[in-house]
Formats: C-alpha cells, sequence, structure tokens
C-alpha cells in the first residue's frame, strides 16, 4: 500500500498526464487538419456501354456491378446486343439500387453481328424497336448503330428519326459525317449522342457540328487524339473548354477484351479530365449524363 507521501505524488501527477495528452490531441488534430483528405474518385457517367451476348457468358451480372463500384461508375448508357443484356441491367438496378450504378437503357437494332450490316434497309428492325419500345424498361433512346453515307438516307432510317423525334428519345449512332448530316437533315430537331465523335473527325470540324446542330452530344471512347503523351491536346482542351456541355465519355464494351480492361479504361479518362477547370472535367464526367438522363427525364 503506497504512503501518503507517494499518493499526493501521484495526483499531483494526473493533471500533468492529462494536459499532455490533451495538448497531444490537440496537435495530432492540428496535424490531419493541415493534410489533404484523399481524394474521391471523379464520378463517371458511362455513356457508351455494351452488355452483348458474348460478354453475359463470361462476367455476370454480379461481377459487372462490382466492377462499375470499384471503378466509381456511377451511371450507365446500356446499348447491347441482343437487347436482353440491357435488361439484364436495368432488372438488377432496380432489384438493388445500391448494389451498381443506374441505368440508362437504350433499344440496340441487332439482334445478331450480321445485323450490323443491314439493319438500316430492314423493315424487321423497325419492328424490332417498336417491339422493345413496348417493353416496361425505360428506354431513352435507340442506338449504337452504324451508319455511313448514304446508307442513312433510306426511308427506314427516315422512320427511325421521325420515331425518335416523336417519342423525345436520343439516337446514338457509330457514323461518319456525311452520316450524321443526313440524320439531321431527316429532322434537325433529332437528338444525337455521337459516338466516338467520328472517331477521327479534328476539333476544328467538331466544334462547326456543334454550334450547327444544338442536339448534339459528341462521345469520345476511342478518341486518343485527345491525349498527346499524357497530356491534354491543347486543340481538344480548347474544344472542351468553349463547350463543357456538349461531351460524355464512354467504355465501349463491344468486346470481352474491352470489358477487361475497364479499370484501365476509366482511369484513362480520369488522367486527363483533371487536367481540364474542376467545373468543366465534372460536366464531361458524368454532369452532362445526368442532366440529359437523368432521372427528372427530358433535358
Amino acid at each position: 500500500m503506497p504512503d501518503a507521501a507517494t499518493t499526493m505524488t501521484d495526483a499531483a501527477r494526473i493533471p500533468t498526464c492529462a494536459s499532455r495528452l490533451a495538448l497531444a490531441l490537440v496537435a495530432m488534430v492540428l496535424l490531419l487538419a493541415g493534410r489533404p483528405l484523399a481524394a474521391q474518385p471523379m464520378p463517371i457517367f458511362d455513356a457508351h456501354l455494351h452488355y452483348n451476348d458474348e460478354a453475359t457468358a463470361v462476367y455476370p451480372v454480379p461481377d459487372v456491378l462490382r466492377l462499375f463500384r470499384e471503378s466509381g461508375v456511377v451511371a450507365i448508357l446500356a446499348t447491347s446486343r441482343p437487347n436482353d443484356g440491357s435488361r439484364a441491367l436495368v432488372a438488377a438496378a432496380a432489384a438493388g439500387p445500391r448494389t451498381g450504378p443506374r441505368v440508362v437503357p437504350f433499344v440496340r437494332p441487332y439482334r445478331n453481328h450480321a445485323d450490323r450490316q443491314t439493319w438500316f434497309n430492314d423493315p424487321e428492325i423497325y419492328a424490332l424497336i417498336e417491339s422493345e419500345l413496348r417493353r416496361d424498361v425505360g428506354y431513352r433512346g435507340i442506338g449504337e448503330f452504324h451508319v455511313f453515307g448514304r446508307d442513312a438516307d433510306t426511308p427506314w432510317v427516315k422512320r427511325i428519326v421521325a420515331l425518335a423525334v416523336e417519342r423525345g428519345l436520343w439516337l446514338h449512332a457509330h457514323c461518319d459525317d456525311a452520316a450524321l448530316e443526313i440524320l439531321f437533315a431527316h429532322d434537325p430537331g433529332v437528338k444525337i449522342i455521337w459516338a466516338h465523335t467520328g472517331f477521327s473527325t479534328p476539333p476544328a470540324t467538331i466544334a462547326r457540328y456543334l454550334a450547327r446542330y444544338p442536339n448534339l452530344v459528341g462521345e469520345l471512347s476511342y478518341r486518343y487524339d485527345v491525349t498527346e503523351d499524357g497530356k491534354l491536346a491543347p486543340a481538344w482542351r480548347e474544344l472542351f473548354v468553349a463547350h463543357p456541355d456538349r461531351f460524355v465519355v464512354g467504355s465501349d464494351t463491344w468486346v470481352n477484351e474491352r470489358w477487361a480492361r475497364y479499370r484501365e479504361i476509366i482511369a484513362h479518362y480520369r488522367g486527363w479530365l483533371v487536367q481540364l477547370p474542376p467545373d468543366v472535367a465534372s460536366r464531361i464526367a458524368f454532369g452532362n449524363g445526368e442532366r440529359l438522363f437523368g432521372t427528372g427525364g427530358n433535358p
């Protein structure tokens, strides 16, 4: 049993220790306050995603949802061949809205690979589109489809454009400059997401199209010319800053190799998006997709 002197000495030490602990906690708080918090990854709206039959056999829905979560993808524009894949993603999102991204489905006018070469002149494809739109899926557009030059000037393409305008749907068009102009000539009011923004169309020409067609939005998958040695190319930077509301990004998982590289593809976007002014970067990464296809409906 300690004697009285020892007890008094220990008692005197208690405030001193408490003071030191308090000072240490204050110092720790100040130190942490001086350190920037780990930045959360920029959310991504993937505006060009295919969940085709080849992918469904290798990447089950739970694995795909986990991949989206790990990649910071919060919304996707789903367009698949056949449309079963997109419907499966819509069903998964409805069943567990916290397990994956919000899904914006488009009707794809392809039943198989062969339809890519003939869809634009096939009455059965128009019937397929009408049939899909009757489903309780919440389709917001038609595409992605491939069309080049005068193939965009068939009666069936013209009817699809008219159908899209009538119902307030978007078209997701993988097309050259000539076909793009024909699609807008069918009806200037049509709304088009231009897959790959023409693939090789230069920024100066893209700027002219954006000025001419107010309902045109450029999607940027496969536009690796956006960067030069990892740095944002000056012409593209100028284009993005001048038209921050007119671009979206996408993964274009048209083959399984793109699924295998999904994280890398999304990381590549973030690599050059952070080189833009923050408000421009956030619009292209997510904001424009949300504005166009948010739960509130049409823009």
